[in-house]
């Protein structure tokens, strides 16, 4: 049996939210496994438990305190576990004092502004018993050189920003994570380098608007230039990015969907609203028109291009004549699919003090009509795939088939299960799609 000193010590984490914190945990447990740690199955057996939080939605704080209530009782169990909260709740004032007033037993808690901080914190909670609890209001540079644990060794997420200056009324993004900075493109370049030779085949630029990556910095490369630097990465094979917003959406970057071999066909788009109304009172800075213009040009410079979006409901002072031109935008859009939300405060934003709110029956009557349109449309996408061979990239076991079903997903991003041998997961295979459903295509290897 092995002796305390001799059995190595374990993490957990417990992610929250977007893209951009999967690849922060990433990183996190990179730098947890540099100190000598290696992954738990169970939270309950490891040495230490991360969360990562989200703030953009408020079931994510409910939960969030929800699961806190549960490790507590990992702690109580196992007083020595090191318990370390992070990510964009904990860049608010009310969260971290709520913490302190009722969570005290916490161990360390940092921001998303200051990761690279978590291994020293997490060495100081050990060797001096003290909390750690360290969260910077901005940060000017981007940590650079940080490991990474990532999830796949066949694609990868790229950050190549952090932070927005967009201020949509309805978001706290600007305020947990900061104006926006960007990395310099031979870092990002470096990185994308780095992962090809270590067998990455698929990349997902990420950032929350990449459409104005630079421009803070005044950078000579722009997005678009730095897409087609990376499209001269030998072994990446597919470019994907997100997320762009529609005021900032350069013709060159449409364009390049049809120039670029590399730029897989897909765009997320988010228009969250269809009313102009309502767009103003968001502060989107662009018109229903205006959107549904640059759907056009896109599908001008490729026919076969996928859309998502994300789309809100229960806006403050949404009126039905309001919700009524969303449906009417859906209808003319014709999304691939979309991410749905109703409405929720944040506190700390310029809607959540509007006397306009939404009565909640309301919010999900129109939710449900919403979606309902949303998933008829999407099903028809989708039965129109029937007949086609797609070029998979295959990720592993099919979450929805038994053994021996595999997923992967299709240049524009549709998800695709298919009878297949697990071993073949990071490779590419051309599939026949059989059958579609609303939210996913069967298929048989060609």
């Amino acid at each position: 049996m092995l002796s305390e000193k001799e059995r190595s010590k374990t993490y957990f984490i417990q992610t929250f939210g977007c893209q951009m914190n999967e690849r922060d945990s990433e990183t996190i447990a990179g730098m947890l496994e540099e100190e000598g740690y290696t992954p738990s199955e169970k939270r309950e057996d490891a040495d230490v438990v991360v969360i990562n939080t989200c703030s953009v939605r408020e079931n994510a704080d409910n939960r969030f305190f929800g699961q806190l209530g549960v490790v507590k009782k990992i702690k109580e169990k196992n007083p020595d576990a090191i318990v370390a909260v992070c990510g964009c709740m904990m860049q608010q004032k009310r969260v971290t004092d709520r913490i302190h007033d009722k969570y005290n037993w916490v161990d360390i808690i940092f921001g998303t502004m200051n990761i690279d901080e978590f291994p020293k914190m997490l060495r100081e909670r050990i060797a001096e018993g003290r909390q750690e609890f360290h969260v910077l209001d901005a940060r000017e540079q981007i940590a650079e050189g940080l490991p990474a644990a990532r999830r796949y060794s066949f694609k990868a997420f790229v950050n190549i920003m952090n932070g927005c200056n967009n201020f949509c009324t309805y978001c706290i993004v600007p305020y947990t994570r900061g104006r926006e900075v960007s990395r310099s493109p031979e870092n990002i370049l470096s990185e994308v380098r780095n992962l090809a030779a270590a067998g990455v085949r698929e990349i997902t630029l990420l950032g929350q608007n990449v459409n104005s990556y630079g421009k803070a910095e005044h950078l000579e490369k722009d997005f678009c230039g730095l897409l087609y630097d990376i499209a001269e990465v030998d072994g990446i094979e597919r470019i994907r990015f997100m997320t762009s917003h529609p005021k900032d959406m350069p013709e060159r970057l449409i364009q390049a969907f049809r120039d670029c071999d590399k730029l897989c066909g897909h765009i997320h788009l988010p228009v969250q609203a269809g009313s102009d109304r309502i767009l103003k009172k968001m502060n989107r800075h662009y018109t229903k028109e205006q959107y549904l213009g640059i759907l056009e040009r896109l599908r001008e410079a490729d026919p076969d291009i996928a859309v998502t979006t994300d789309i809100m409901v229960g806006f403050p002072g949404e009126t039905e004549e309001d919700f009524l031109e969303t449906l009417d935008l859906v209808q003319r859009a014709r999304f691939d699919s979309a991410f749905t939300f109703l409405y929720s405060i944040r506190e700390g934003t310029p809607a959540a003090k509007a006397p306009d709110q939404i009565p909640e029956e309301i919010k999900h009557d129109r939710f449900d009509r919403l979606v309902n349109a949303l998933n008829t449309i999407t099903a028809e996408k989708n039965a129109a795939c029937v007949g086609r061979t797609e070029r998979i990239l295959i990720e592993g076991r099919s979450a929805r088939g038994g053994e021996g079903t595999c997923t992967g997903r299709t240049e524009s991003f549709k998800l695709v299960n298919f009878l297949c041998d697990e071993s073949r997961a990071g490779q590419f295979a051309d599939v026949k799609i059989t059958e579609a459903g609303t939210f996913s295509l069967f298929g048989e290897l060609v």
